[in-house]
């Protein structure tokens, strides 16, 4: 049996693969299916194996929780999806979001997805996103967070979420501590719970 040697945690590595075809990579999936740190993303017949850092994981998590809490505070049904790998063979096109969700029922695919961006490179994930036919998809990179929403067969960015009109997400990304989740938790809930919400600097 092959023997996979991770990189350190605080590393994140990805490899790029051209000239893949669908059947190679639903076999990759099967294969490396032990391997819960790798990602696969597939587009066109490019494949990106990636192996997220442990700081990509405390942010997804992290973005996670707030939003999870946010939906919990106003009543917004949400269902996590978990781990689930998405793809669609007539668009050769293939991923498993950082996090996603259904929103008010559960859905063949997610309503709203999570991805964290730590470096450039690697496979266009919005294009795999817009071939799967996923609404909303929100990014963490550069210390912000950008929302896309899929307008016909194109994301534009924008500031409003449909399945989370009111949410500020500037507001939003001010919270996203991963080093002090449940403190950042703590004071993300007294802001929605305030008449005037803004953030508490020294919280």
């Amino acid at each position: 049996m092959a023997v996979l040697v991770y990189p350190p945690a605080d590393l994140e590595q990805r490899v790029i693969l051209p000239g893949v075809t669908w059947q190679q990579y639903e076999s990759l999936l099967t294969t490396l299916g032990d391997y819960p740190r790798l990602r696969l993303i597939y587009l066109k017949g490019t494949l990106e194996i990636l192996m997220p850092s442990a700081e990509h994981e405390l942010l997804k998590k992290v973005i996670a929780r707030l939003l999870e809490r946010y939906a919990e505070e106003m009543e917004i049904p949400l269902h996590g999806y978990g781990s689930t790998t998405f793809r669609e063979a007539a668009k050769a096109r293939g991923l498993e979001p950082d996090e996603c969700y259904c929103v008010d029922t559960l859905k063949d695919l997610p309503d709203f997805a999570i991805e964290i961006n730590l470096s450039s490179g690697g496979v266009d994930k919005l294009a795999v996103y817009q071939g799967l036919g996923v609404p909303e998809v929100l990014i963490w990179q550069n210390n912000q967070l950008k929302l896309y929403d899929l307008r016909g067969k194109l994301y534009q960015e924008t500031t409003i979420s449909q399945f989370f009109p009111q949410l500020d997400f500037n507001l939003f990304a001010q919270f996203v501590r991963p080093q002090e989740q449940p403190q950042a938790i703590k004071a993300f809930l007294q802001v929605l719970r305030s008449p005037n919400p803004t953030p508490d600097s020294g919280t």
